[in-house]
């Protein structure tokens, strides 16, 4: 089947985050995909955190697209910014404040990486098996 896929650009506020993961609990709650759906709204979190405090530079703003492979079941999370640097999971103590995000993705997503483009670099994770079940209200995110 052909990947279903949706995207919004969101402009680098605060706000953004959980407009972002709004935009994410709706698409998913469409596609009735929301077995994995906590797992994959803190992924969207994290990465569009990231992606405000360290990709993208002042008056640009960043992309989010979520696809569904029906085919294998998949969700795949991408978020395109045009800051430079690549992402990378940090070493770090376990008494840090800060820096666990993509631990985090690292940890609930099947896959994740990065990839180039121009300017910037999209980061991506991906969750097979995203199955149908209830999603937890809004409060619980």
């Amino acid at each position: 089947m052909n990947p279903q896929s949706r995207e919004r650009f969101y402009r680098r506020e605060r706000q953004s985050v959980p407009a972002a993961r709004d935009f994410a609990r709706a698409a998913l709650t469409a596609w009735q995909k929301t077995t994995r759906a906590d797992d994959i709204l803190l992924c969207v979190s994290e990465l569009t955190t990231n992606a405000l405090l360290h990709g993208v530079p002042p008056g640009r703003g960043f992309l989010l697209r979520i696809t569904l492979d029906e085919g294998d079941d998949t969700v795949r999370v991408e978020v395109h910014d045009s800051g430079t640097g690549t992402p990378a999971v940090p070493e770090r103590s376990a008494t840090a404040e800060n820096g666990r995000g993509l631990l985090l993705v690292e940890a609930l997503a099947d896959k994740w990486g990065v990839g180039e483009r121009d300017p910037g670099k999209e980061v991506w994770c991906e969750f097979t098996g995203a199955g149908c079940g209830a999603l937890r209200s809004a409060s619980g995110a």
